[in-house]
């Protein structure tokens, strides 16, 4: 079966995709993008690190356009991500048999609840796998054993997931995305232990 794992080159897609692996799927790490800049780079360099085929799906701008809008108008960023999440998943749903990411229990967003997963199973007849029963503390025992990581304060050219790309827009439309997103950091699986 083949499985398409939401990768941003964190530590918790890794571990998905690893896991994966080890039970048999046929795996691809897919990083998606709308044009506004390269961000799936460092997802790349990860994802070569691991061993892993990397693939980058472009996808409408106009998604990304309007979760930027949702965000700008919300001035917080779970509502636009969590709009562009479910954009995604419904997107690849229809090309694997398996999609699966790394959002876990206690994240806030971006992630689909039960009967959305429900829906999205019935309907694009795909199996949706992520880290629901695992909650950060966990996921950081676990990835600590496997993974080399670097954590470094967030920024467009080390990590991979949706804000890189929205907060480019942001900018590009005069917004200011450091008032909306707040400063943290970022972990970005770089080679196994």
């Amino acid at each position: 079966m083949k499985a398409c794992v939401l990768y941003s080159g964190g530590k918790d897609s890794s571990l998905i995709g690893v896991t994966l692996q080890r039970l048999g799927f046929d795996v691809e790490l897919c990083t998606v993008n709308f044009g506004v800049y390269d961000s799936f780079i460092p997802a790349s360099l990860s994802a070569k690190a691991l061993g892993f085929t990397h693939k980058v799906i472009q996808l409408d701008f106009s998604i990304l356009d309007k979760a930027c809008n949702m965000i700008i108008e919300d001035g917080f960023p779970n509502g636009g991500i969590k709009f562009l999440h479910e954009n995604v998943v419904e997107e690849v749903a229809g090309k694997f048999d398996i999609v699966a990411d790394g959002t876990r229990r206690d994240d806030r967003t971006p992630k689909l609840n039960k009967n959305q997963i429900r829906s999205l199973e019935d309907r694009k007849d795909v199996q949706y796998i992520n880290l629901d029963s695992f909650g950060f503390k966990t996921i950081k025992m676990i990835t600590s054993n496997l993974f080399e990581v670097s954590h470094e304060r967030s920024n467009k050219d080390n990590n991979s997931d949706y804000e890189v790309e929205i907060r480019t827009l942001i900018d590009d439309k005069g917004g200011d995305s450091s008032g909306i997103f707040p400063e943290h950091y970022q972990t970005r699986v770089i080679g196994y232990k």
